[in-house]
């Protein structure tokens, strides 16, 4: 039997992934290696020699020294403390969970024993996130069961929760995103610019989660209709690009999203929502490389392939990445975003437009989900860029054009307010239809801007006829709203309307006022 050199042996033993230490019968420690030392925070000279004892809680060690005894009296390979949730202390008084394997060393004597010590503070962490997504999953799963339930006895009810849910949570972020875009425009130090940059990039992502969380619950009661047309997907792929560019920039990678003259029939907003959901785990899980966005023709389907460079899926769990609040495991030292639900609604979202969704993985190489679409029943032209420019240059002379503001909560009309008067408009702000009629009869807007959801169950539709049946029936009017019902969406045939979902995006309302006011 080969025998190893002591200064060999002792290299073998530092180099061990575990923390090892060598005790005797009367629990003196005889050998530390290199782990051990770094995992207990002593230095060699302060363990060898020392009762093994050191190492635990101090209420602990009198059952110890019992335990200890007992061991060597019939010493064995086994887990020390099975089924008990072990616990060592560390030099600074801190406590650590840990695995413990013992192991009689053959041929000493006196006997020796082995103790292999593994810090399992990490499992234990993960565990409890696991423990705490499963817990939250249940408790979704639950709240499901009990909408679907109230669905079915009152589905009508069940819609007006959602459009009332979606209201007074989307409000605060709403504020947040109208006080950002008019602060835009008052400030011009570097230094603030940068910073509400970055408030503007910490709403979008607050708005991101919420709108998965309302999403789940809408696909869910059936609020979401697809209203299936022939659109050009190149449209959709420049949305992408405008939004993700910056964020894979930010990162380090390069976000390639080809162009493509490709029409397709689908619904063009739940395409989207696919595809950014897509594009955004796709940037998420990319550590170094590109995600890169192109079109494949496959008979009558168009193929859009999502193609990172990402830490991939291993093969047994790409059953499971569709499941609410399931993340693909995350490196330590990465942010955690989100909470598992962008694949869940992109699932739903599948099946709702009764399209394909196929998905290739590789661990430490990537991914590629590709999604089929039909193609478009007829050629689709005049295909306009929806290239974002800065609002700079696409600010147009307001000309101090008359716009009344009808809106319930407070902060939501002062910083809507805000926002259009440093845009150089004239602006009457009000509560209610009720105000509403009497600030037209005052002074007649030649723009009506006003919440769906008002107090007292007041509706914008009440205040857009009324005010049409006073002051003119070509009244231009944007309509804001987190309401998806079919309601809404049959109120967009309206040629002088604008419908904008909140939270609503400061650039895009002032890009509807300015378009409203010249067609």
């Amino acid at each position: 039997m080969l025998t190893l050199p002591a200064e060999l042996a002792r290299t073998v033993l530092d180099a061990a992934p575990d923390a090892l230490i060598v005790i005797d019968a009367d629990g003196i420690i005889r050998f530390v290696n290199r782990q051990a030392l770094t995992l207990f925070g002593y230095g060699h000279d302060e363990l060898v020699g020392q009762h093994v004892e050191q190492l635990l809680p101090e209420q602990l060690r009198g059952h110890h020294v019992t335990q200890r005894a007992g061991y060597f009296a019939a010493p064995c390979f086994r887990p020390m403390g099975a089924g008990l949730a072990l616990v060592a202390r560390r030099c600074d008084g801190g406590e650590l969970p840990v695995e413990i394997s013992l192991s009689p060393i053959e041929g000493t004597n006196p006997l020796l024993v082995a103790a292999a010590i593994r810090d399992v503070s990490e499992r234990k962490r993960v565990e409890a996130e696991l423990s705490a997504a499963r817990e939250a999953s249940e408790r979704a799963r639950v709240a499901a069961d009990e909408s679907r339930q109230s669905a079915d006895r009152a589905n009508q009810s069940k819609s007006r929760f959602l459009a009332t849910a979606s209201h007074d949570l989307r409000q605060p972020l709403q504020t947040l995103a109208l006080l950002n875009g008019a602060l835009r425009r008052m400030v011009t130090g570097e230094d603030a610019v940068e910073v509400l940059a970055q408030q503007e990039h910490a709403v979008a992502t607050m708005s991101r989660l919420l709108n998965a969380l309302l999403d789940i619950s809408k696909l869910e009661s059936g609020a979401v209709k697809p209203e299936l047309r022939d659109f050009r997907i190149g449209t959709v792929l420049a949305s992408i690009r405008r939004e993700f560019a910056p964020v894979a920039e930010s990162k380090g990678l390069e976000l390639i999203v080809e162009p493509t003259e490709d029409s397709v029939r689908s619904d063009p907003a739940l395409v989207e929502q696919i595809l950014k959901n897509l594009v955004s785990n796709a940037v998420k899980y990319t550590r170094a490389g590109r995600v890169v966005v192109r079109c494949r023709h496959e008979d009558t389907a168009l193929r859009i392939e999502i193609v990172d460079t990402g830490v991939g899926i291993p093969a047994a769990q790409l059953a499971y990445i569709y499941d609410e609040f399931y993340q693909v495991g995350v490196p330590a030292n990465s942010s955690r975003e989100g909470y598992g639900l962008g694949l869940s609604i992109v699932q739903r979202l599948v099946k709702l437009l009764n399209v394909r969704l196929e998905v290739i993985s590789e661990v430490g190489k990537g991914s590629v989900f590709t999604l089929f679409l039909p193609q478009a029943q007829a050629t689709v032209s005049g295909l306009q860029s929806t290239e974002a420019r800065p609002w700079q240059a696409e600010r147009a002379a307001a000309g101090g054009a008359q716009v009344l503001l009808v809106e319930d909560d407070a902060s939501v009309r002062d910083a809507t307010g805000m926002l259009l008067r440093v845009e150089g408009y004239r602006v009457t702000a009000v509560a209610s239809l009720s105000e509403a009629v009497r600030a037209a009869a005052e002074r007649a807007p030649e723009l009506l801007v006003t919440d769906y959801h008002l107090g007292n169950r007041e509706l914008g539709t009440e205040v857009i006829a009324a005010l049409r049946d006073r002051v003119s029936q070509d009244l231009k009017a944007i309509l804001l709203t987190g309401d998806t019902s079919a309601a809404i969406k049959e109120m967009r045939s309206d040629p002088n309307l604008r419908i904008l979902s909140k939270p609503v995006d400061a650039e895009e309302l002032l890009r509807l006022l300015r378009a409203l006011l010249t067609s």
